[in-house]
Formats: structure tokens, sequence, C-alpha cells
């Protein structure tokens, strides 16, 4: 079983007006900054905010009239999950959705919302899989598959019709790559329209099975990702071969790279994406030899994050970007030493954030006190002026990296 260009644009046709034509717009900033012509699919601006949507109502639409009936069930962590639910609501279809135990509330809340059974089972995906699969059974209910499923995969393969038309120029269009099914049918599609566009895809260090796949290595995976929408271990039976078929190749990026790309999205193209929606301008970013001078289409997949994850990566990026640092400060422990260093940091228009005062941890001599100050910079070049106009006034200080 296969998946065809006329597969894609029936998908295209029954899913218009359902889901959302998002835009595909050039980024002149991002452009600068990596070499390429850069155009972002901003299919974090979808209703559930991932492109899920595409493959999971072209599937629901497909059912016949028992199948209905008797419902569907998708087991889903994430984005697969609540598109099934939002488009089983719309068309009046009985939703249930198996969930592993330690999905985050939020999520499941989320996916209730939409009027879907939410079931939490298992203590892993896997567990989770296979007690969806066996209730699925035993309900008649249709397994929605996040990935390999032929009409799923036509759904996600509307992203190049809609790309190929907004931005005819593209000559390389970038996909995370999960379980395969969005780069799958983005390859399909592309391939077809216009056989000399290269499609790359994007796995995290830690999750590298279609990589390994491609290259002939056995996979070894972290624990975890940033990007957990594309920590896939296994690609799909029906994805693979069409991946091998159509895709140039699959570049890995780290978690590092993935929180550059979401801070550098936030602040350029003010839009929020997750971490799997990031990877791919994190792939430009790591790679930019492979990207250079070429017109590359980028797929924001995502933008499901949990705000408290967006708040501490915001926070990183600034320090790795030196307009957040620590700095440690000798001094002598007298009264008004403290106050004439902050009117020495006030003058050089750093914002203190933070301040730690140590007299008993440290190694100075007795009247001498350490002191902690967490700054707002402009950049390095700043902390550097800072750190001079400090040694000047007699006392010597350095960036704290502990």
């Amino acid at each position: 079983m296969t998946v065809t260009l006329a597969d894609v644009r029936a998908a295209a046709d029954a899913i218009g007006g359902a889901v959302i034509e998002t835009p595909c717009l050039a980024s002149h900033t991002l452009s600068a900054l990596t070499g390429a012509a850069v155009w972002l699919k901003f299919e974090n601006l979808q209703f559930t905010a991932a492109f899920k949507e595409r493959g999971a109502l072209n599937k629901l639409l497909a059912l016949d009239a028992a199948q209905r009936a008797a419902g569907v069930l998708a087991v889903s962590a994430g984005n697969h999950a609540q598109a099934v639910a939002y488009h089983a609501q719309r068309l009046g279809l009985r939703a249930t959705i198996v969930m592993p135990r330690f999905t985050p509330h939020v999520k499941v809340e989320r996916t209730r919302g939409f009027g879907a059974e939410v079931l939490l089972s298992g203590e892993s995906f896997d567990e989770a899989q296979r007690a969806g699969v066996a209730l699925a059974a035993e309900r008649r209910a249709t397994l929605i598959h996040p990935y390999d499923d032929p009409l799923v995969i036509a759904g996600q393969g509307t992203i190049a019709l809609e790309m190929l038309a907004a931005a005819p120029q593209l000559d390389t269009l970038v996909v995370p790559v999960g379980g395969g099914g969005l780069i799958a049918g983005v390859a399909v599609a592309a391939k077809a329209l216009r056989r000399e566009v290269e499609v790359v895809g994007v796995e995290t260090a830690g999750f590298p099975a279609v990589h390994c796949a491609l290259h002939g290595r056995p996979p070894q995976f972290a624990g975890s990702t940033i990007a957990e929408g594309i920590a896939v271990r296994e690609p799909g039976a029906l994805t693979l071969p069409l991946i091998r078929a159509h895709v140039a190749d699959v570049l890995l990026v780290d978690d590092g790279d993935i929180e550059r790309a979401i801070v550098e999205l936030l602040e350029i193209e003010k839009t929020v994406v997750e971490g799997a929606g990031a990877a791919g301008l994190a792939a430009l970013q790591r790679h930019p030899e492979r990207f250079r001078g070429r017109n590359v289409g980028v797929v924001l997949s995502g933008g499901n994050i949990d705000p408290l994850v967006l708040s501490d990566i915001i926070e990183r990026g600034l320090v790795r970007s030196g307009r957040l640092v620590r700095l440690r400060v000798a001094m002598r422990d007298l009264p008004g030493a403290l106050a004439d260093v902050t009117a020495c940091l006030a003058a050089a228009n750093a914002n203190i954030e933070e301040v730690h005062h140590q007299r008993a941890f440290t190694d100075l001599p007795v009247l001498s006190a350490e002191v902690e100050f967490v700054l707002q910079a402009r950049g390095p070049d700043h902390v550097r002026e800072i750190l001079a106009a400090l040694a000047a006034a007699g006392y010597p200080a350095e960036v704290a990296h502990d």
C-alpha cells in the first residue's frame, strides 16, 4: 500500500475549509542569519496548534456508516489526541483517547475539553498503545493511527501543496520526523509536483530512528528530549519505504539547537513553537552549509509547549546569548562597599536581577566578601564592558559558570 499525489489532492479537497490553510511566509531576518532564503510554514496556527489535524480529519471523513456508529480510538499523549478529539466532536463521532498515565494534566483536560473520553493506561507510550489496540478491538472502534495510515499520510501531505503554491521558488523542504507521517506525505506530494525539490528530515540526536535506518546503523535512544513530539523509537511500516524513496536525508540536531531555535522564533517571528516545531530551523542553524544559497521551506509543525518549559528555555537562551549573566565580585566587607559596586553596575547600564552576599563560604580573606550578581546585559561585549568597569573601580570580578 502506498500514497500518491492523487491521494494528497483528494485529501486537500476533503479537508478544505475545515483545516486552516496556514501562512507560508518569507523570513528576511532568518534568511540573513542562516545564509538561505527561508520561508516558514506556520502549522502552529492550526486550531489545535499542530499539523496533526490534516491527517486525522482525512481519516475520519473516510469512515463508513458502520465505523462512524462504532466510534474511533486513538493512542496519543499530545497533538494527535487533540486533533482526533476535536474533529471527531465536529463530525458527531464518539472518540476515545488512550494516554499514558504520565501525560501532563493540561493535555488530558484539553483533550477532554473536545468531548473525548480519555483513559489513562500504562507507564509508557508502548504500554498505552497495547491497551489502546486491545480496547479498540473490544469496542470495534476504528483505530486512528498517528502516522502509519495512508489516509493520515495523504492528509499531512497537503502541507506540501500549500507551500509550493505559496512559494513556487522553494527548492528544499525541511520537515521534522517522528513516526514519519508528515515527511512521507510532504515528500510524496513535493516530488510528484516538482522532481527537483529536495526534502530533508530532522530528528533529535536522542531519537534517531529514521536517520539510523537510512544509514544502516542501529539506533541508540536517550531517556527524553525537549522535542517529545518526534521522540519515536520506530518509524512506520508504511512511512519508512516512502521516506527511503523520496527523502534526500535526515539530519540530526540536539536539544540545545532546538532551544535556540525556539527562542529565535519567539524573538524574530513572534511565534511560539514546541520542541518538534523548532527542529527544522534548528537544522538550518546546525548545518548551515547544507542549505546555504537555497530556497528553503521550513515546517513549524506545532506550538503546544508548556508555558513553564517555555519560560525555562527563554531564560537559558538569554544566558547563552550573554544577555543574562552571573558575576562573582570580590570586595572588602566594609560599609558602603556593596552600594559602591551597585552604583558602578548602574553606571555601566547593567540591570540587577538578583544579589547573593557571601561571607562564610568563600576562600577570600577575613573582612572580605564575595557577592554574586545576576545581571541583565546587552550581550557578550556589554559583559566585558561591565567587568572592565568593575576592575577599574577596584572590584575584581568574573563570570560565574558553576
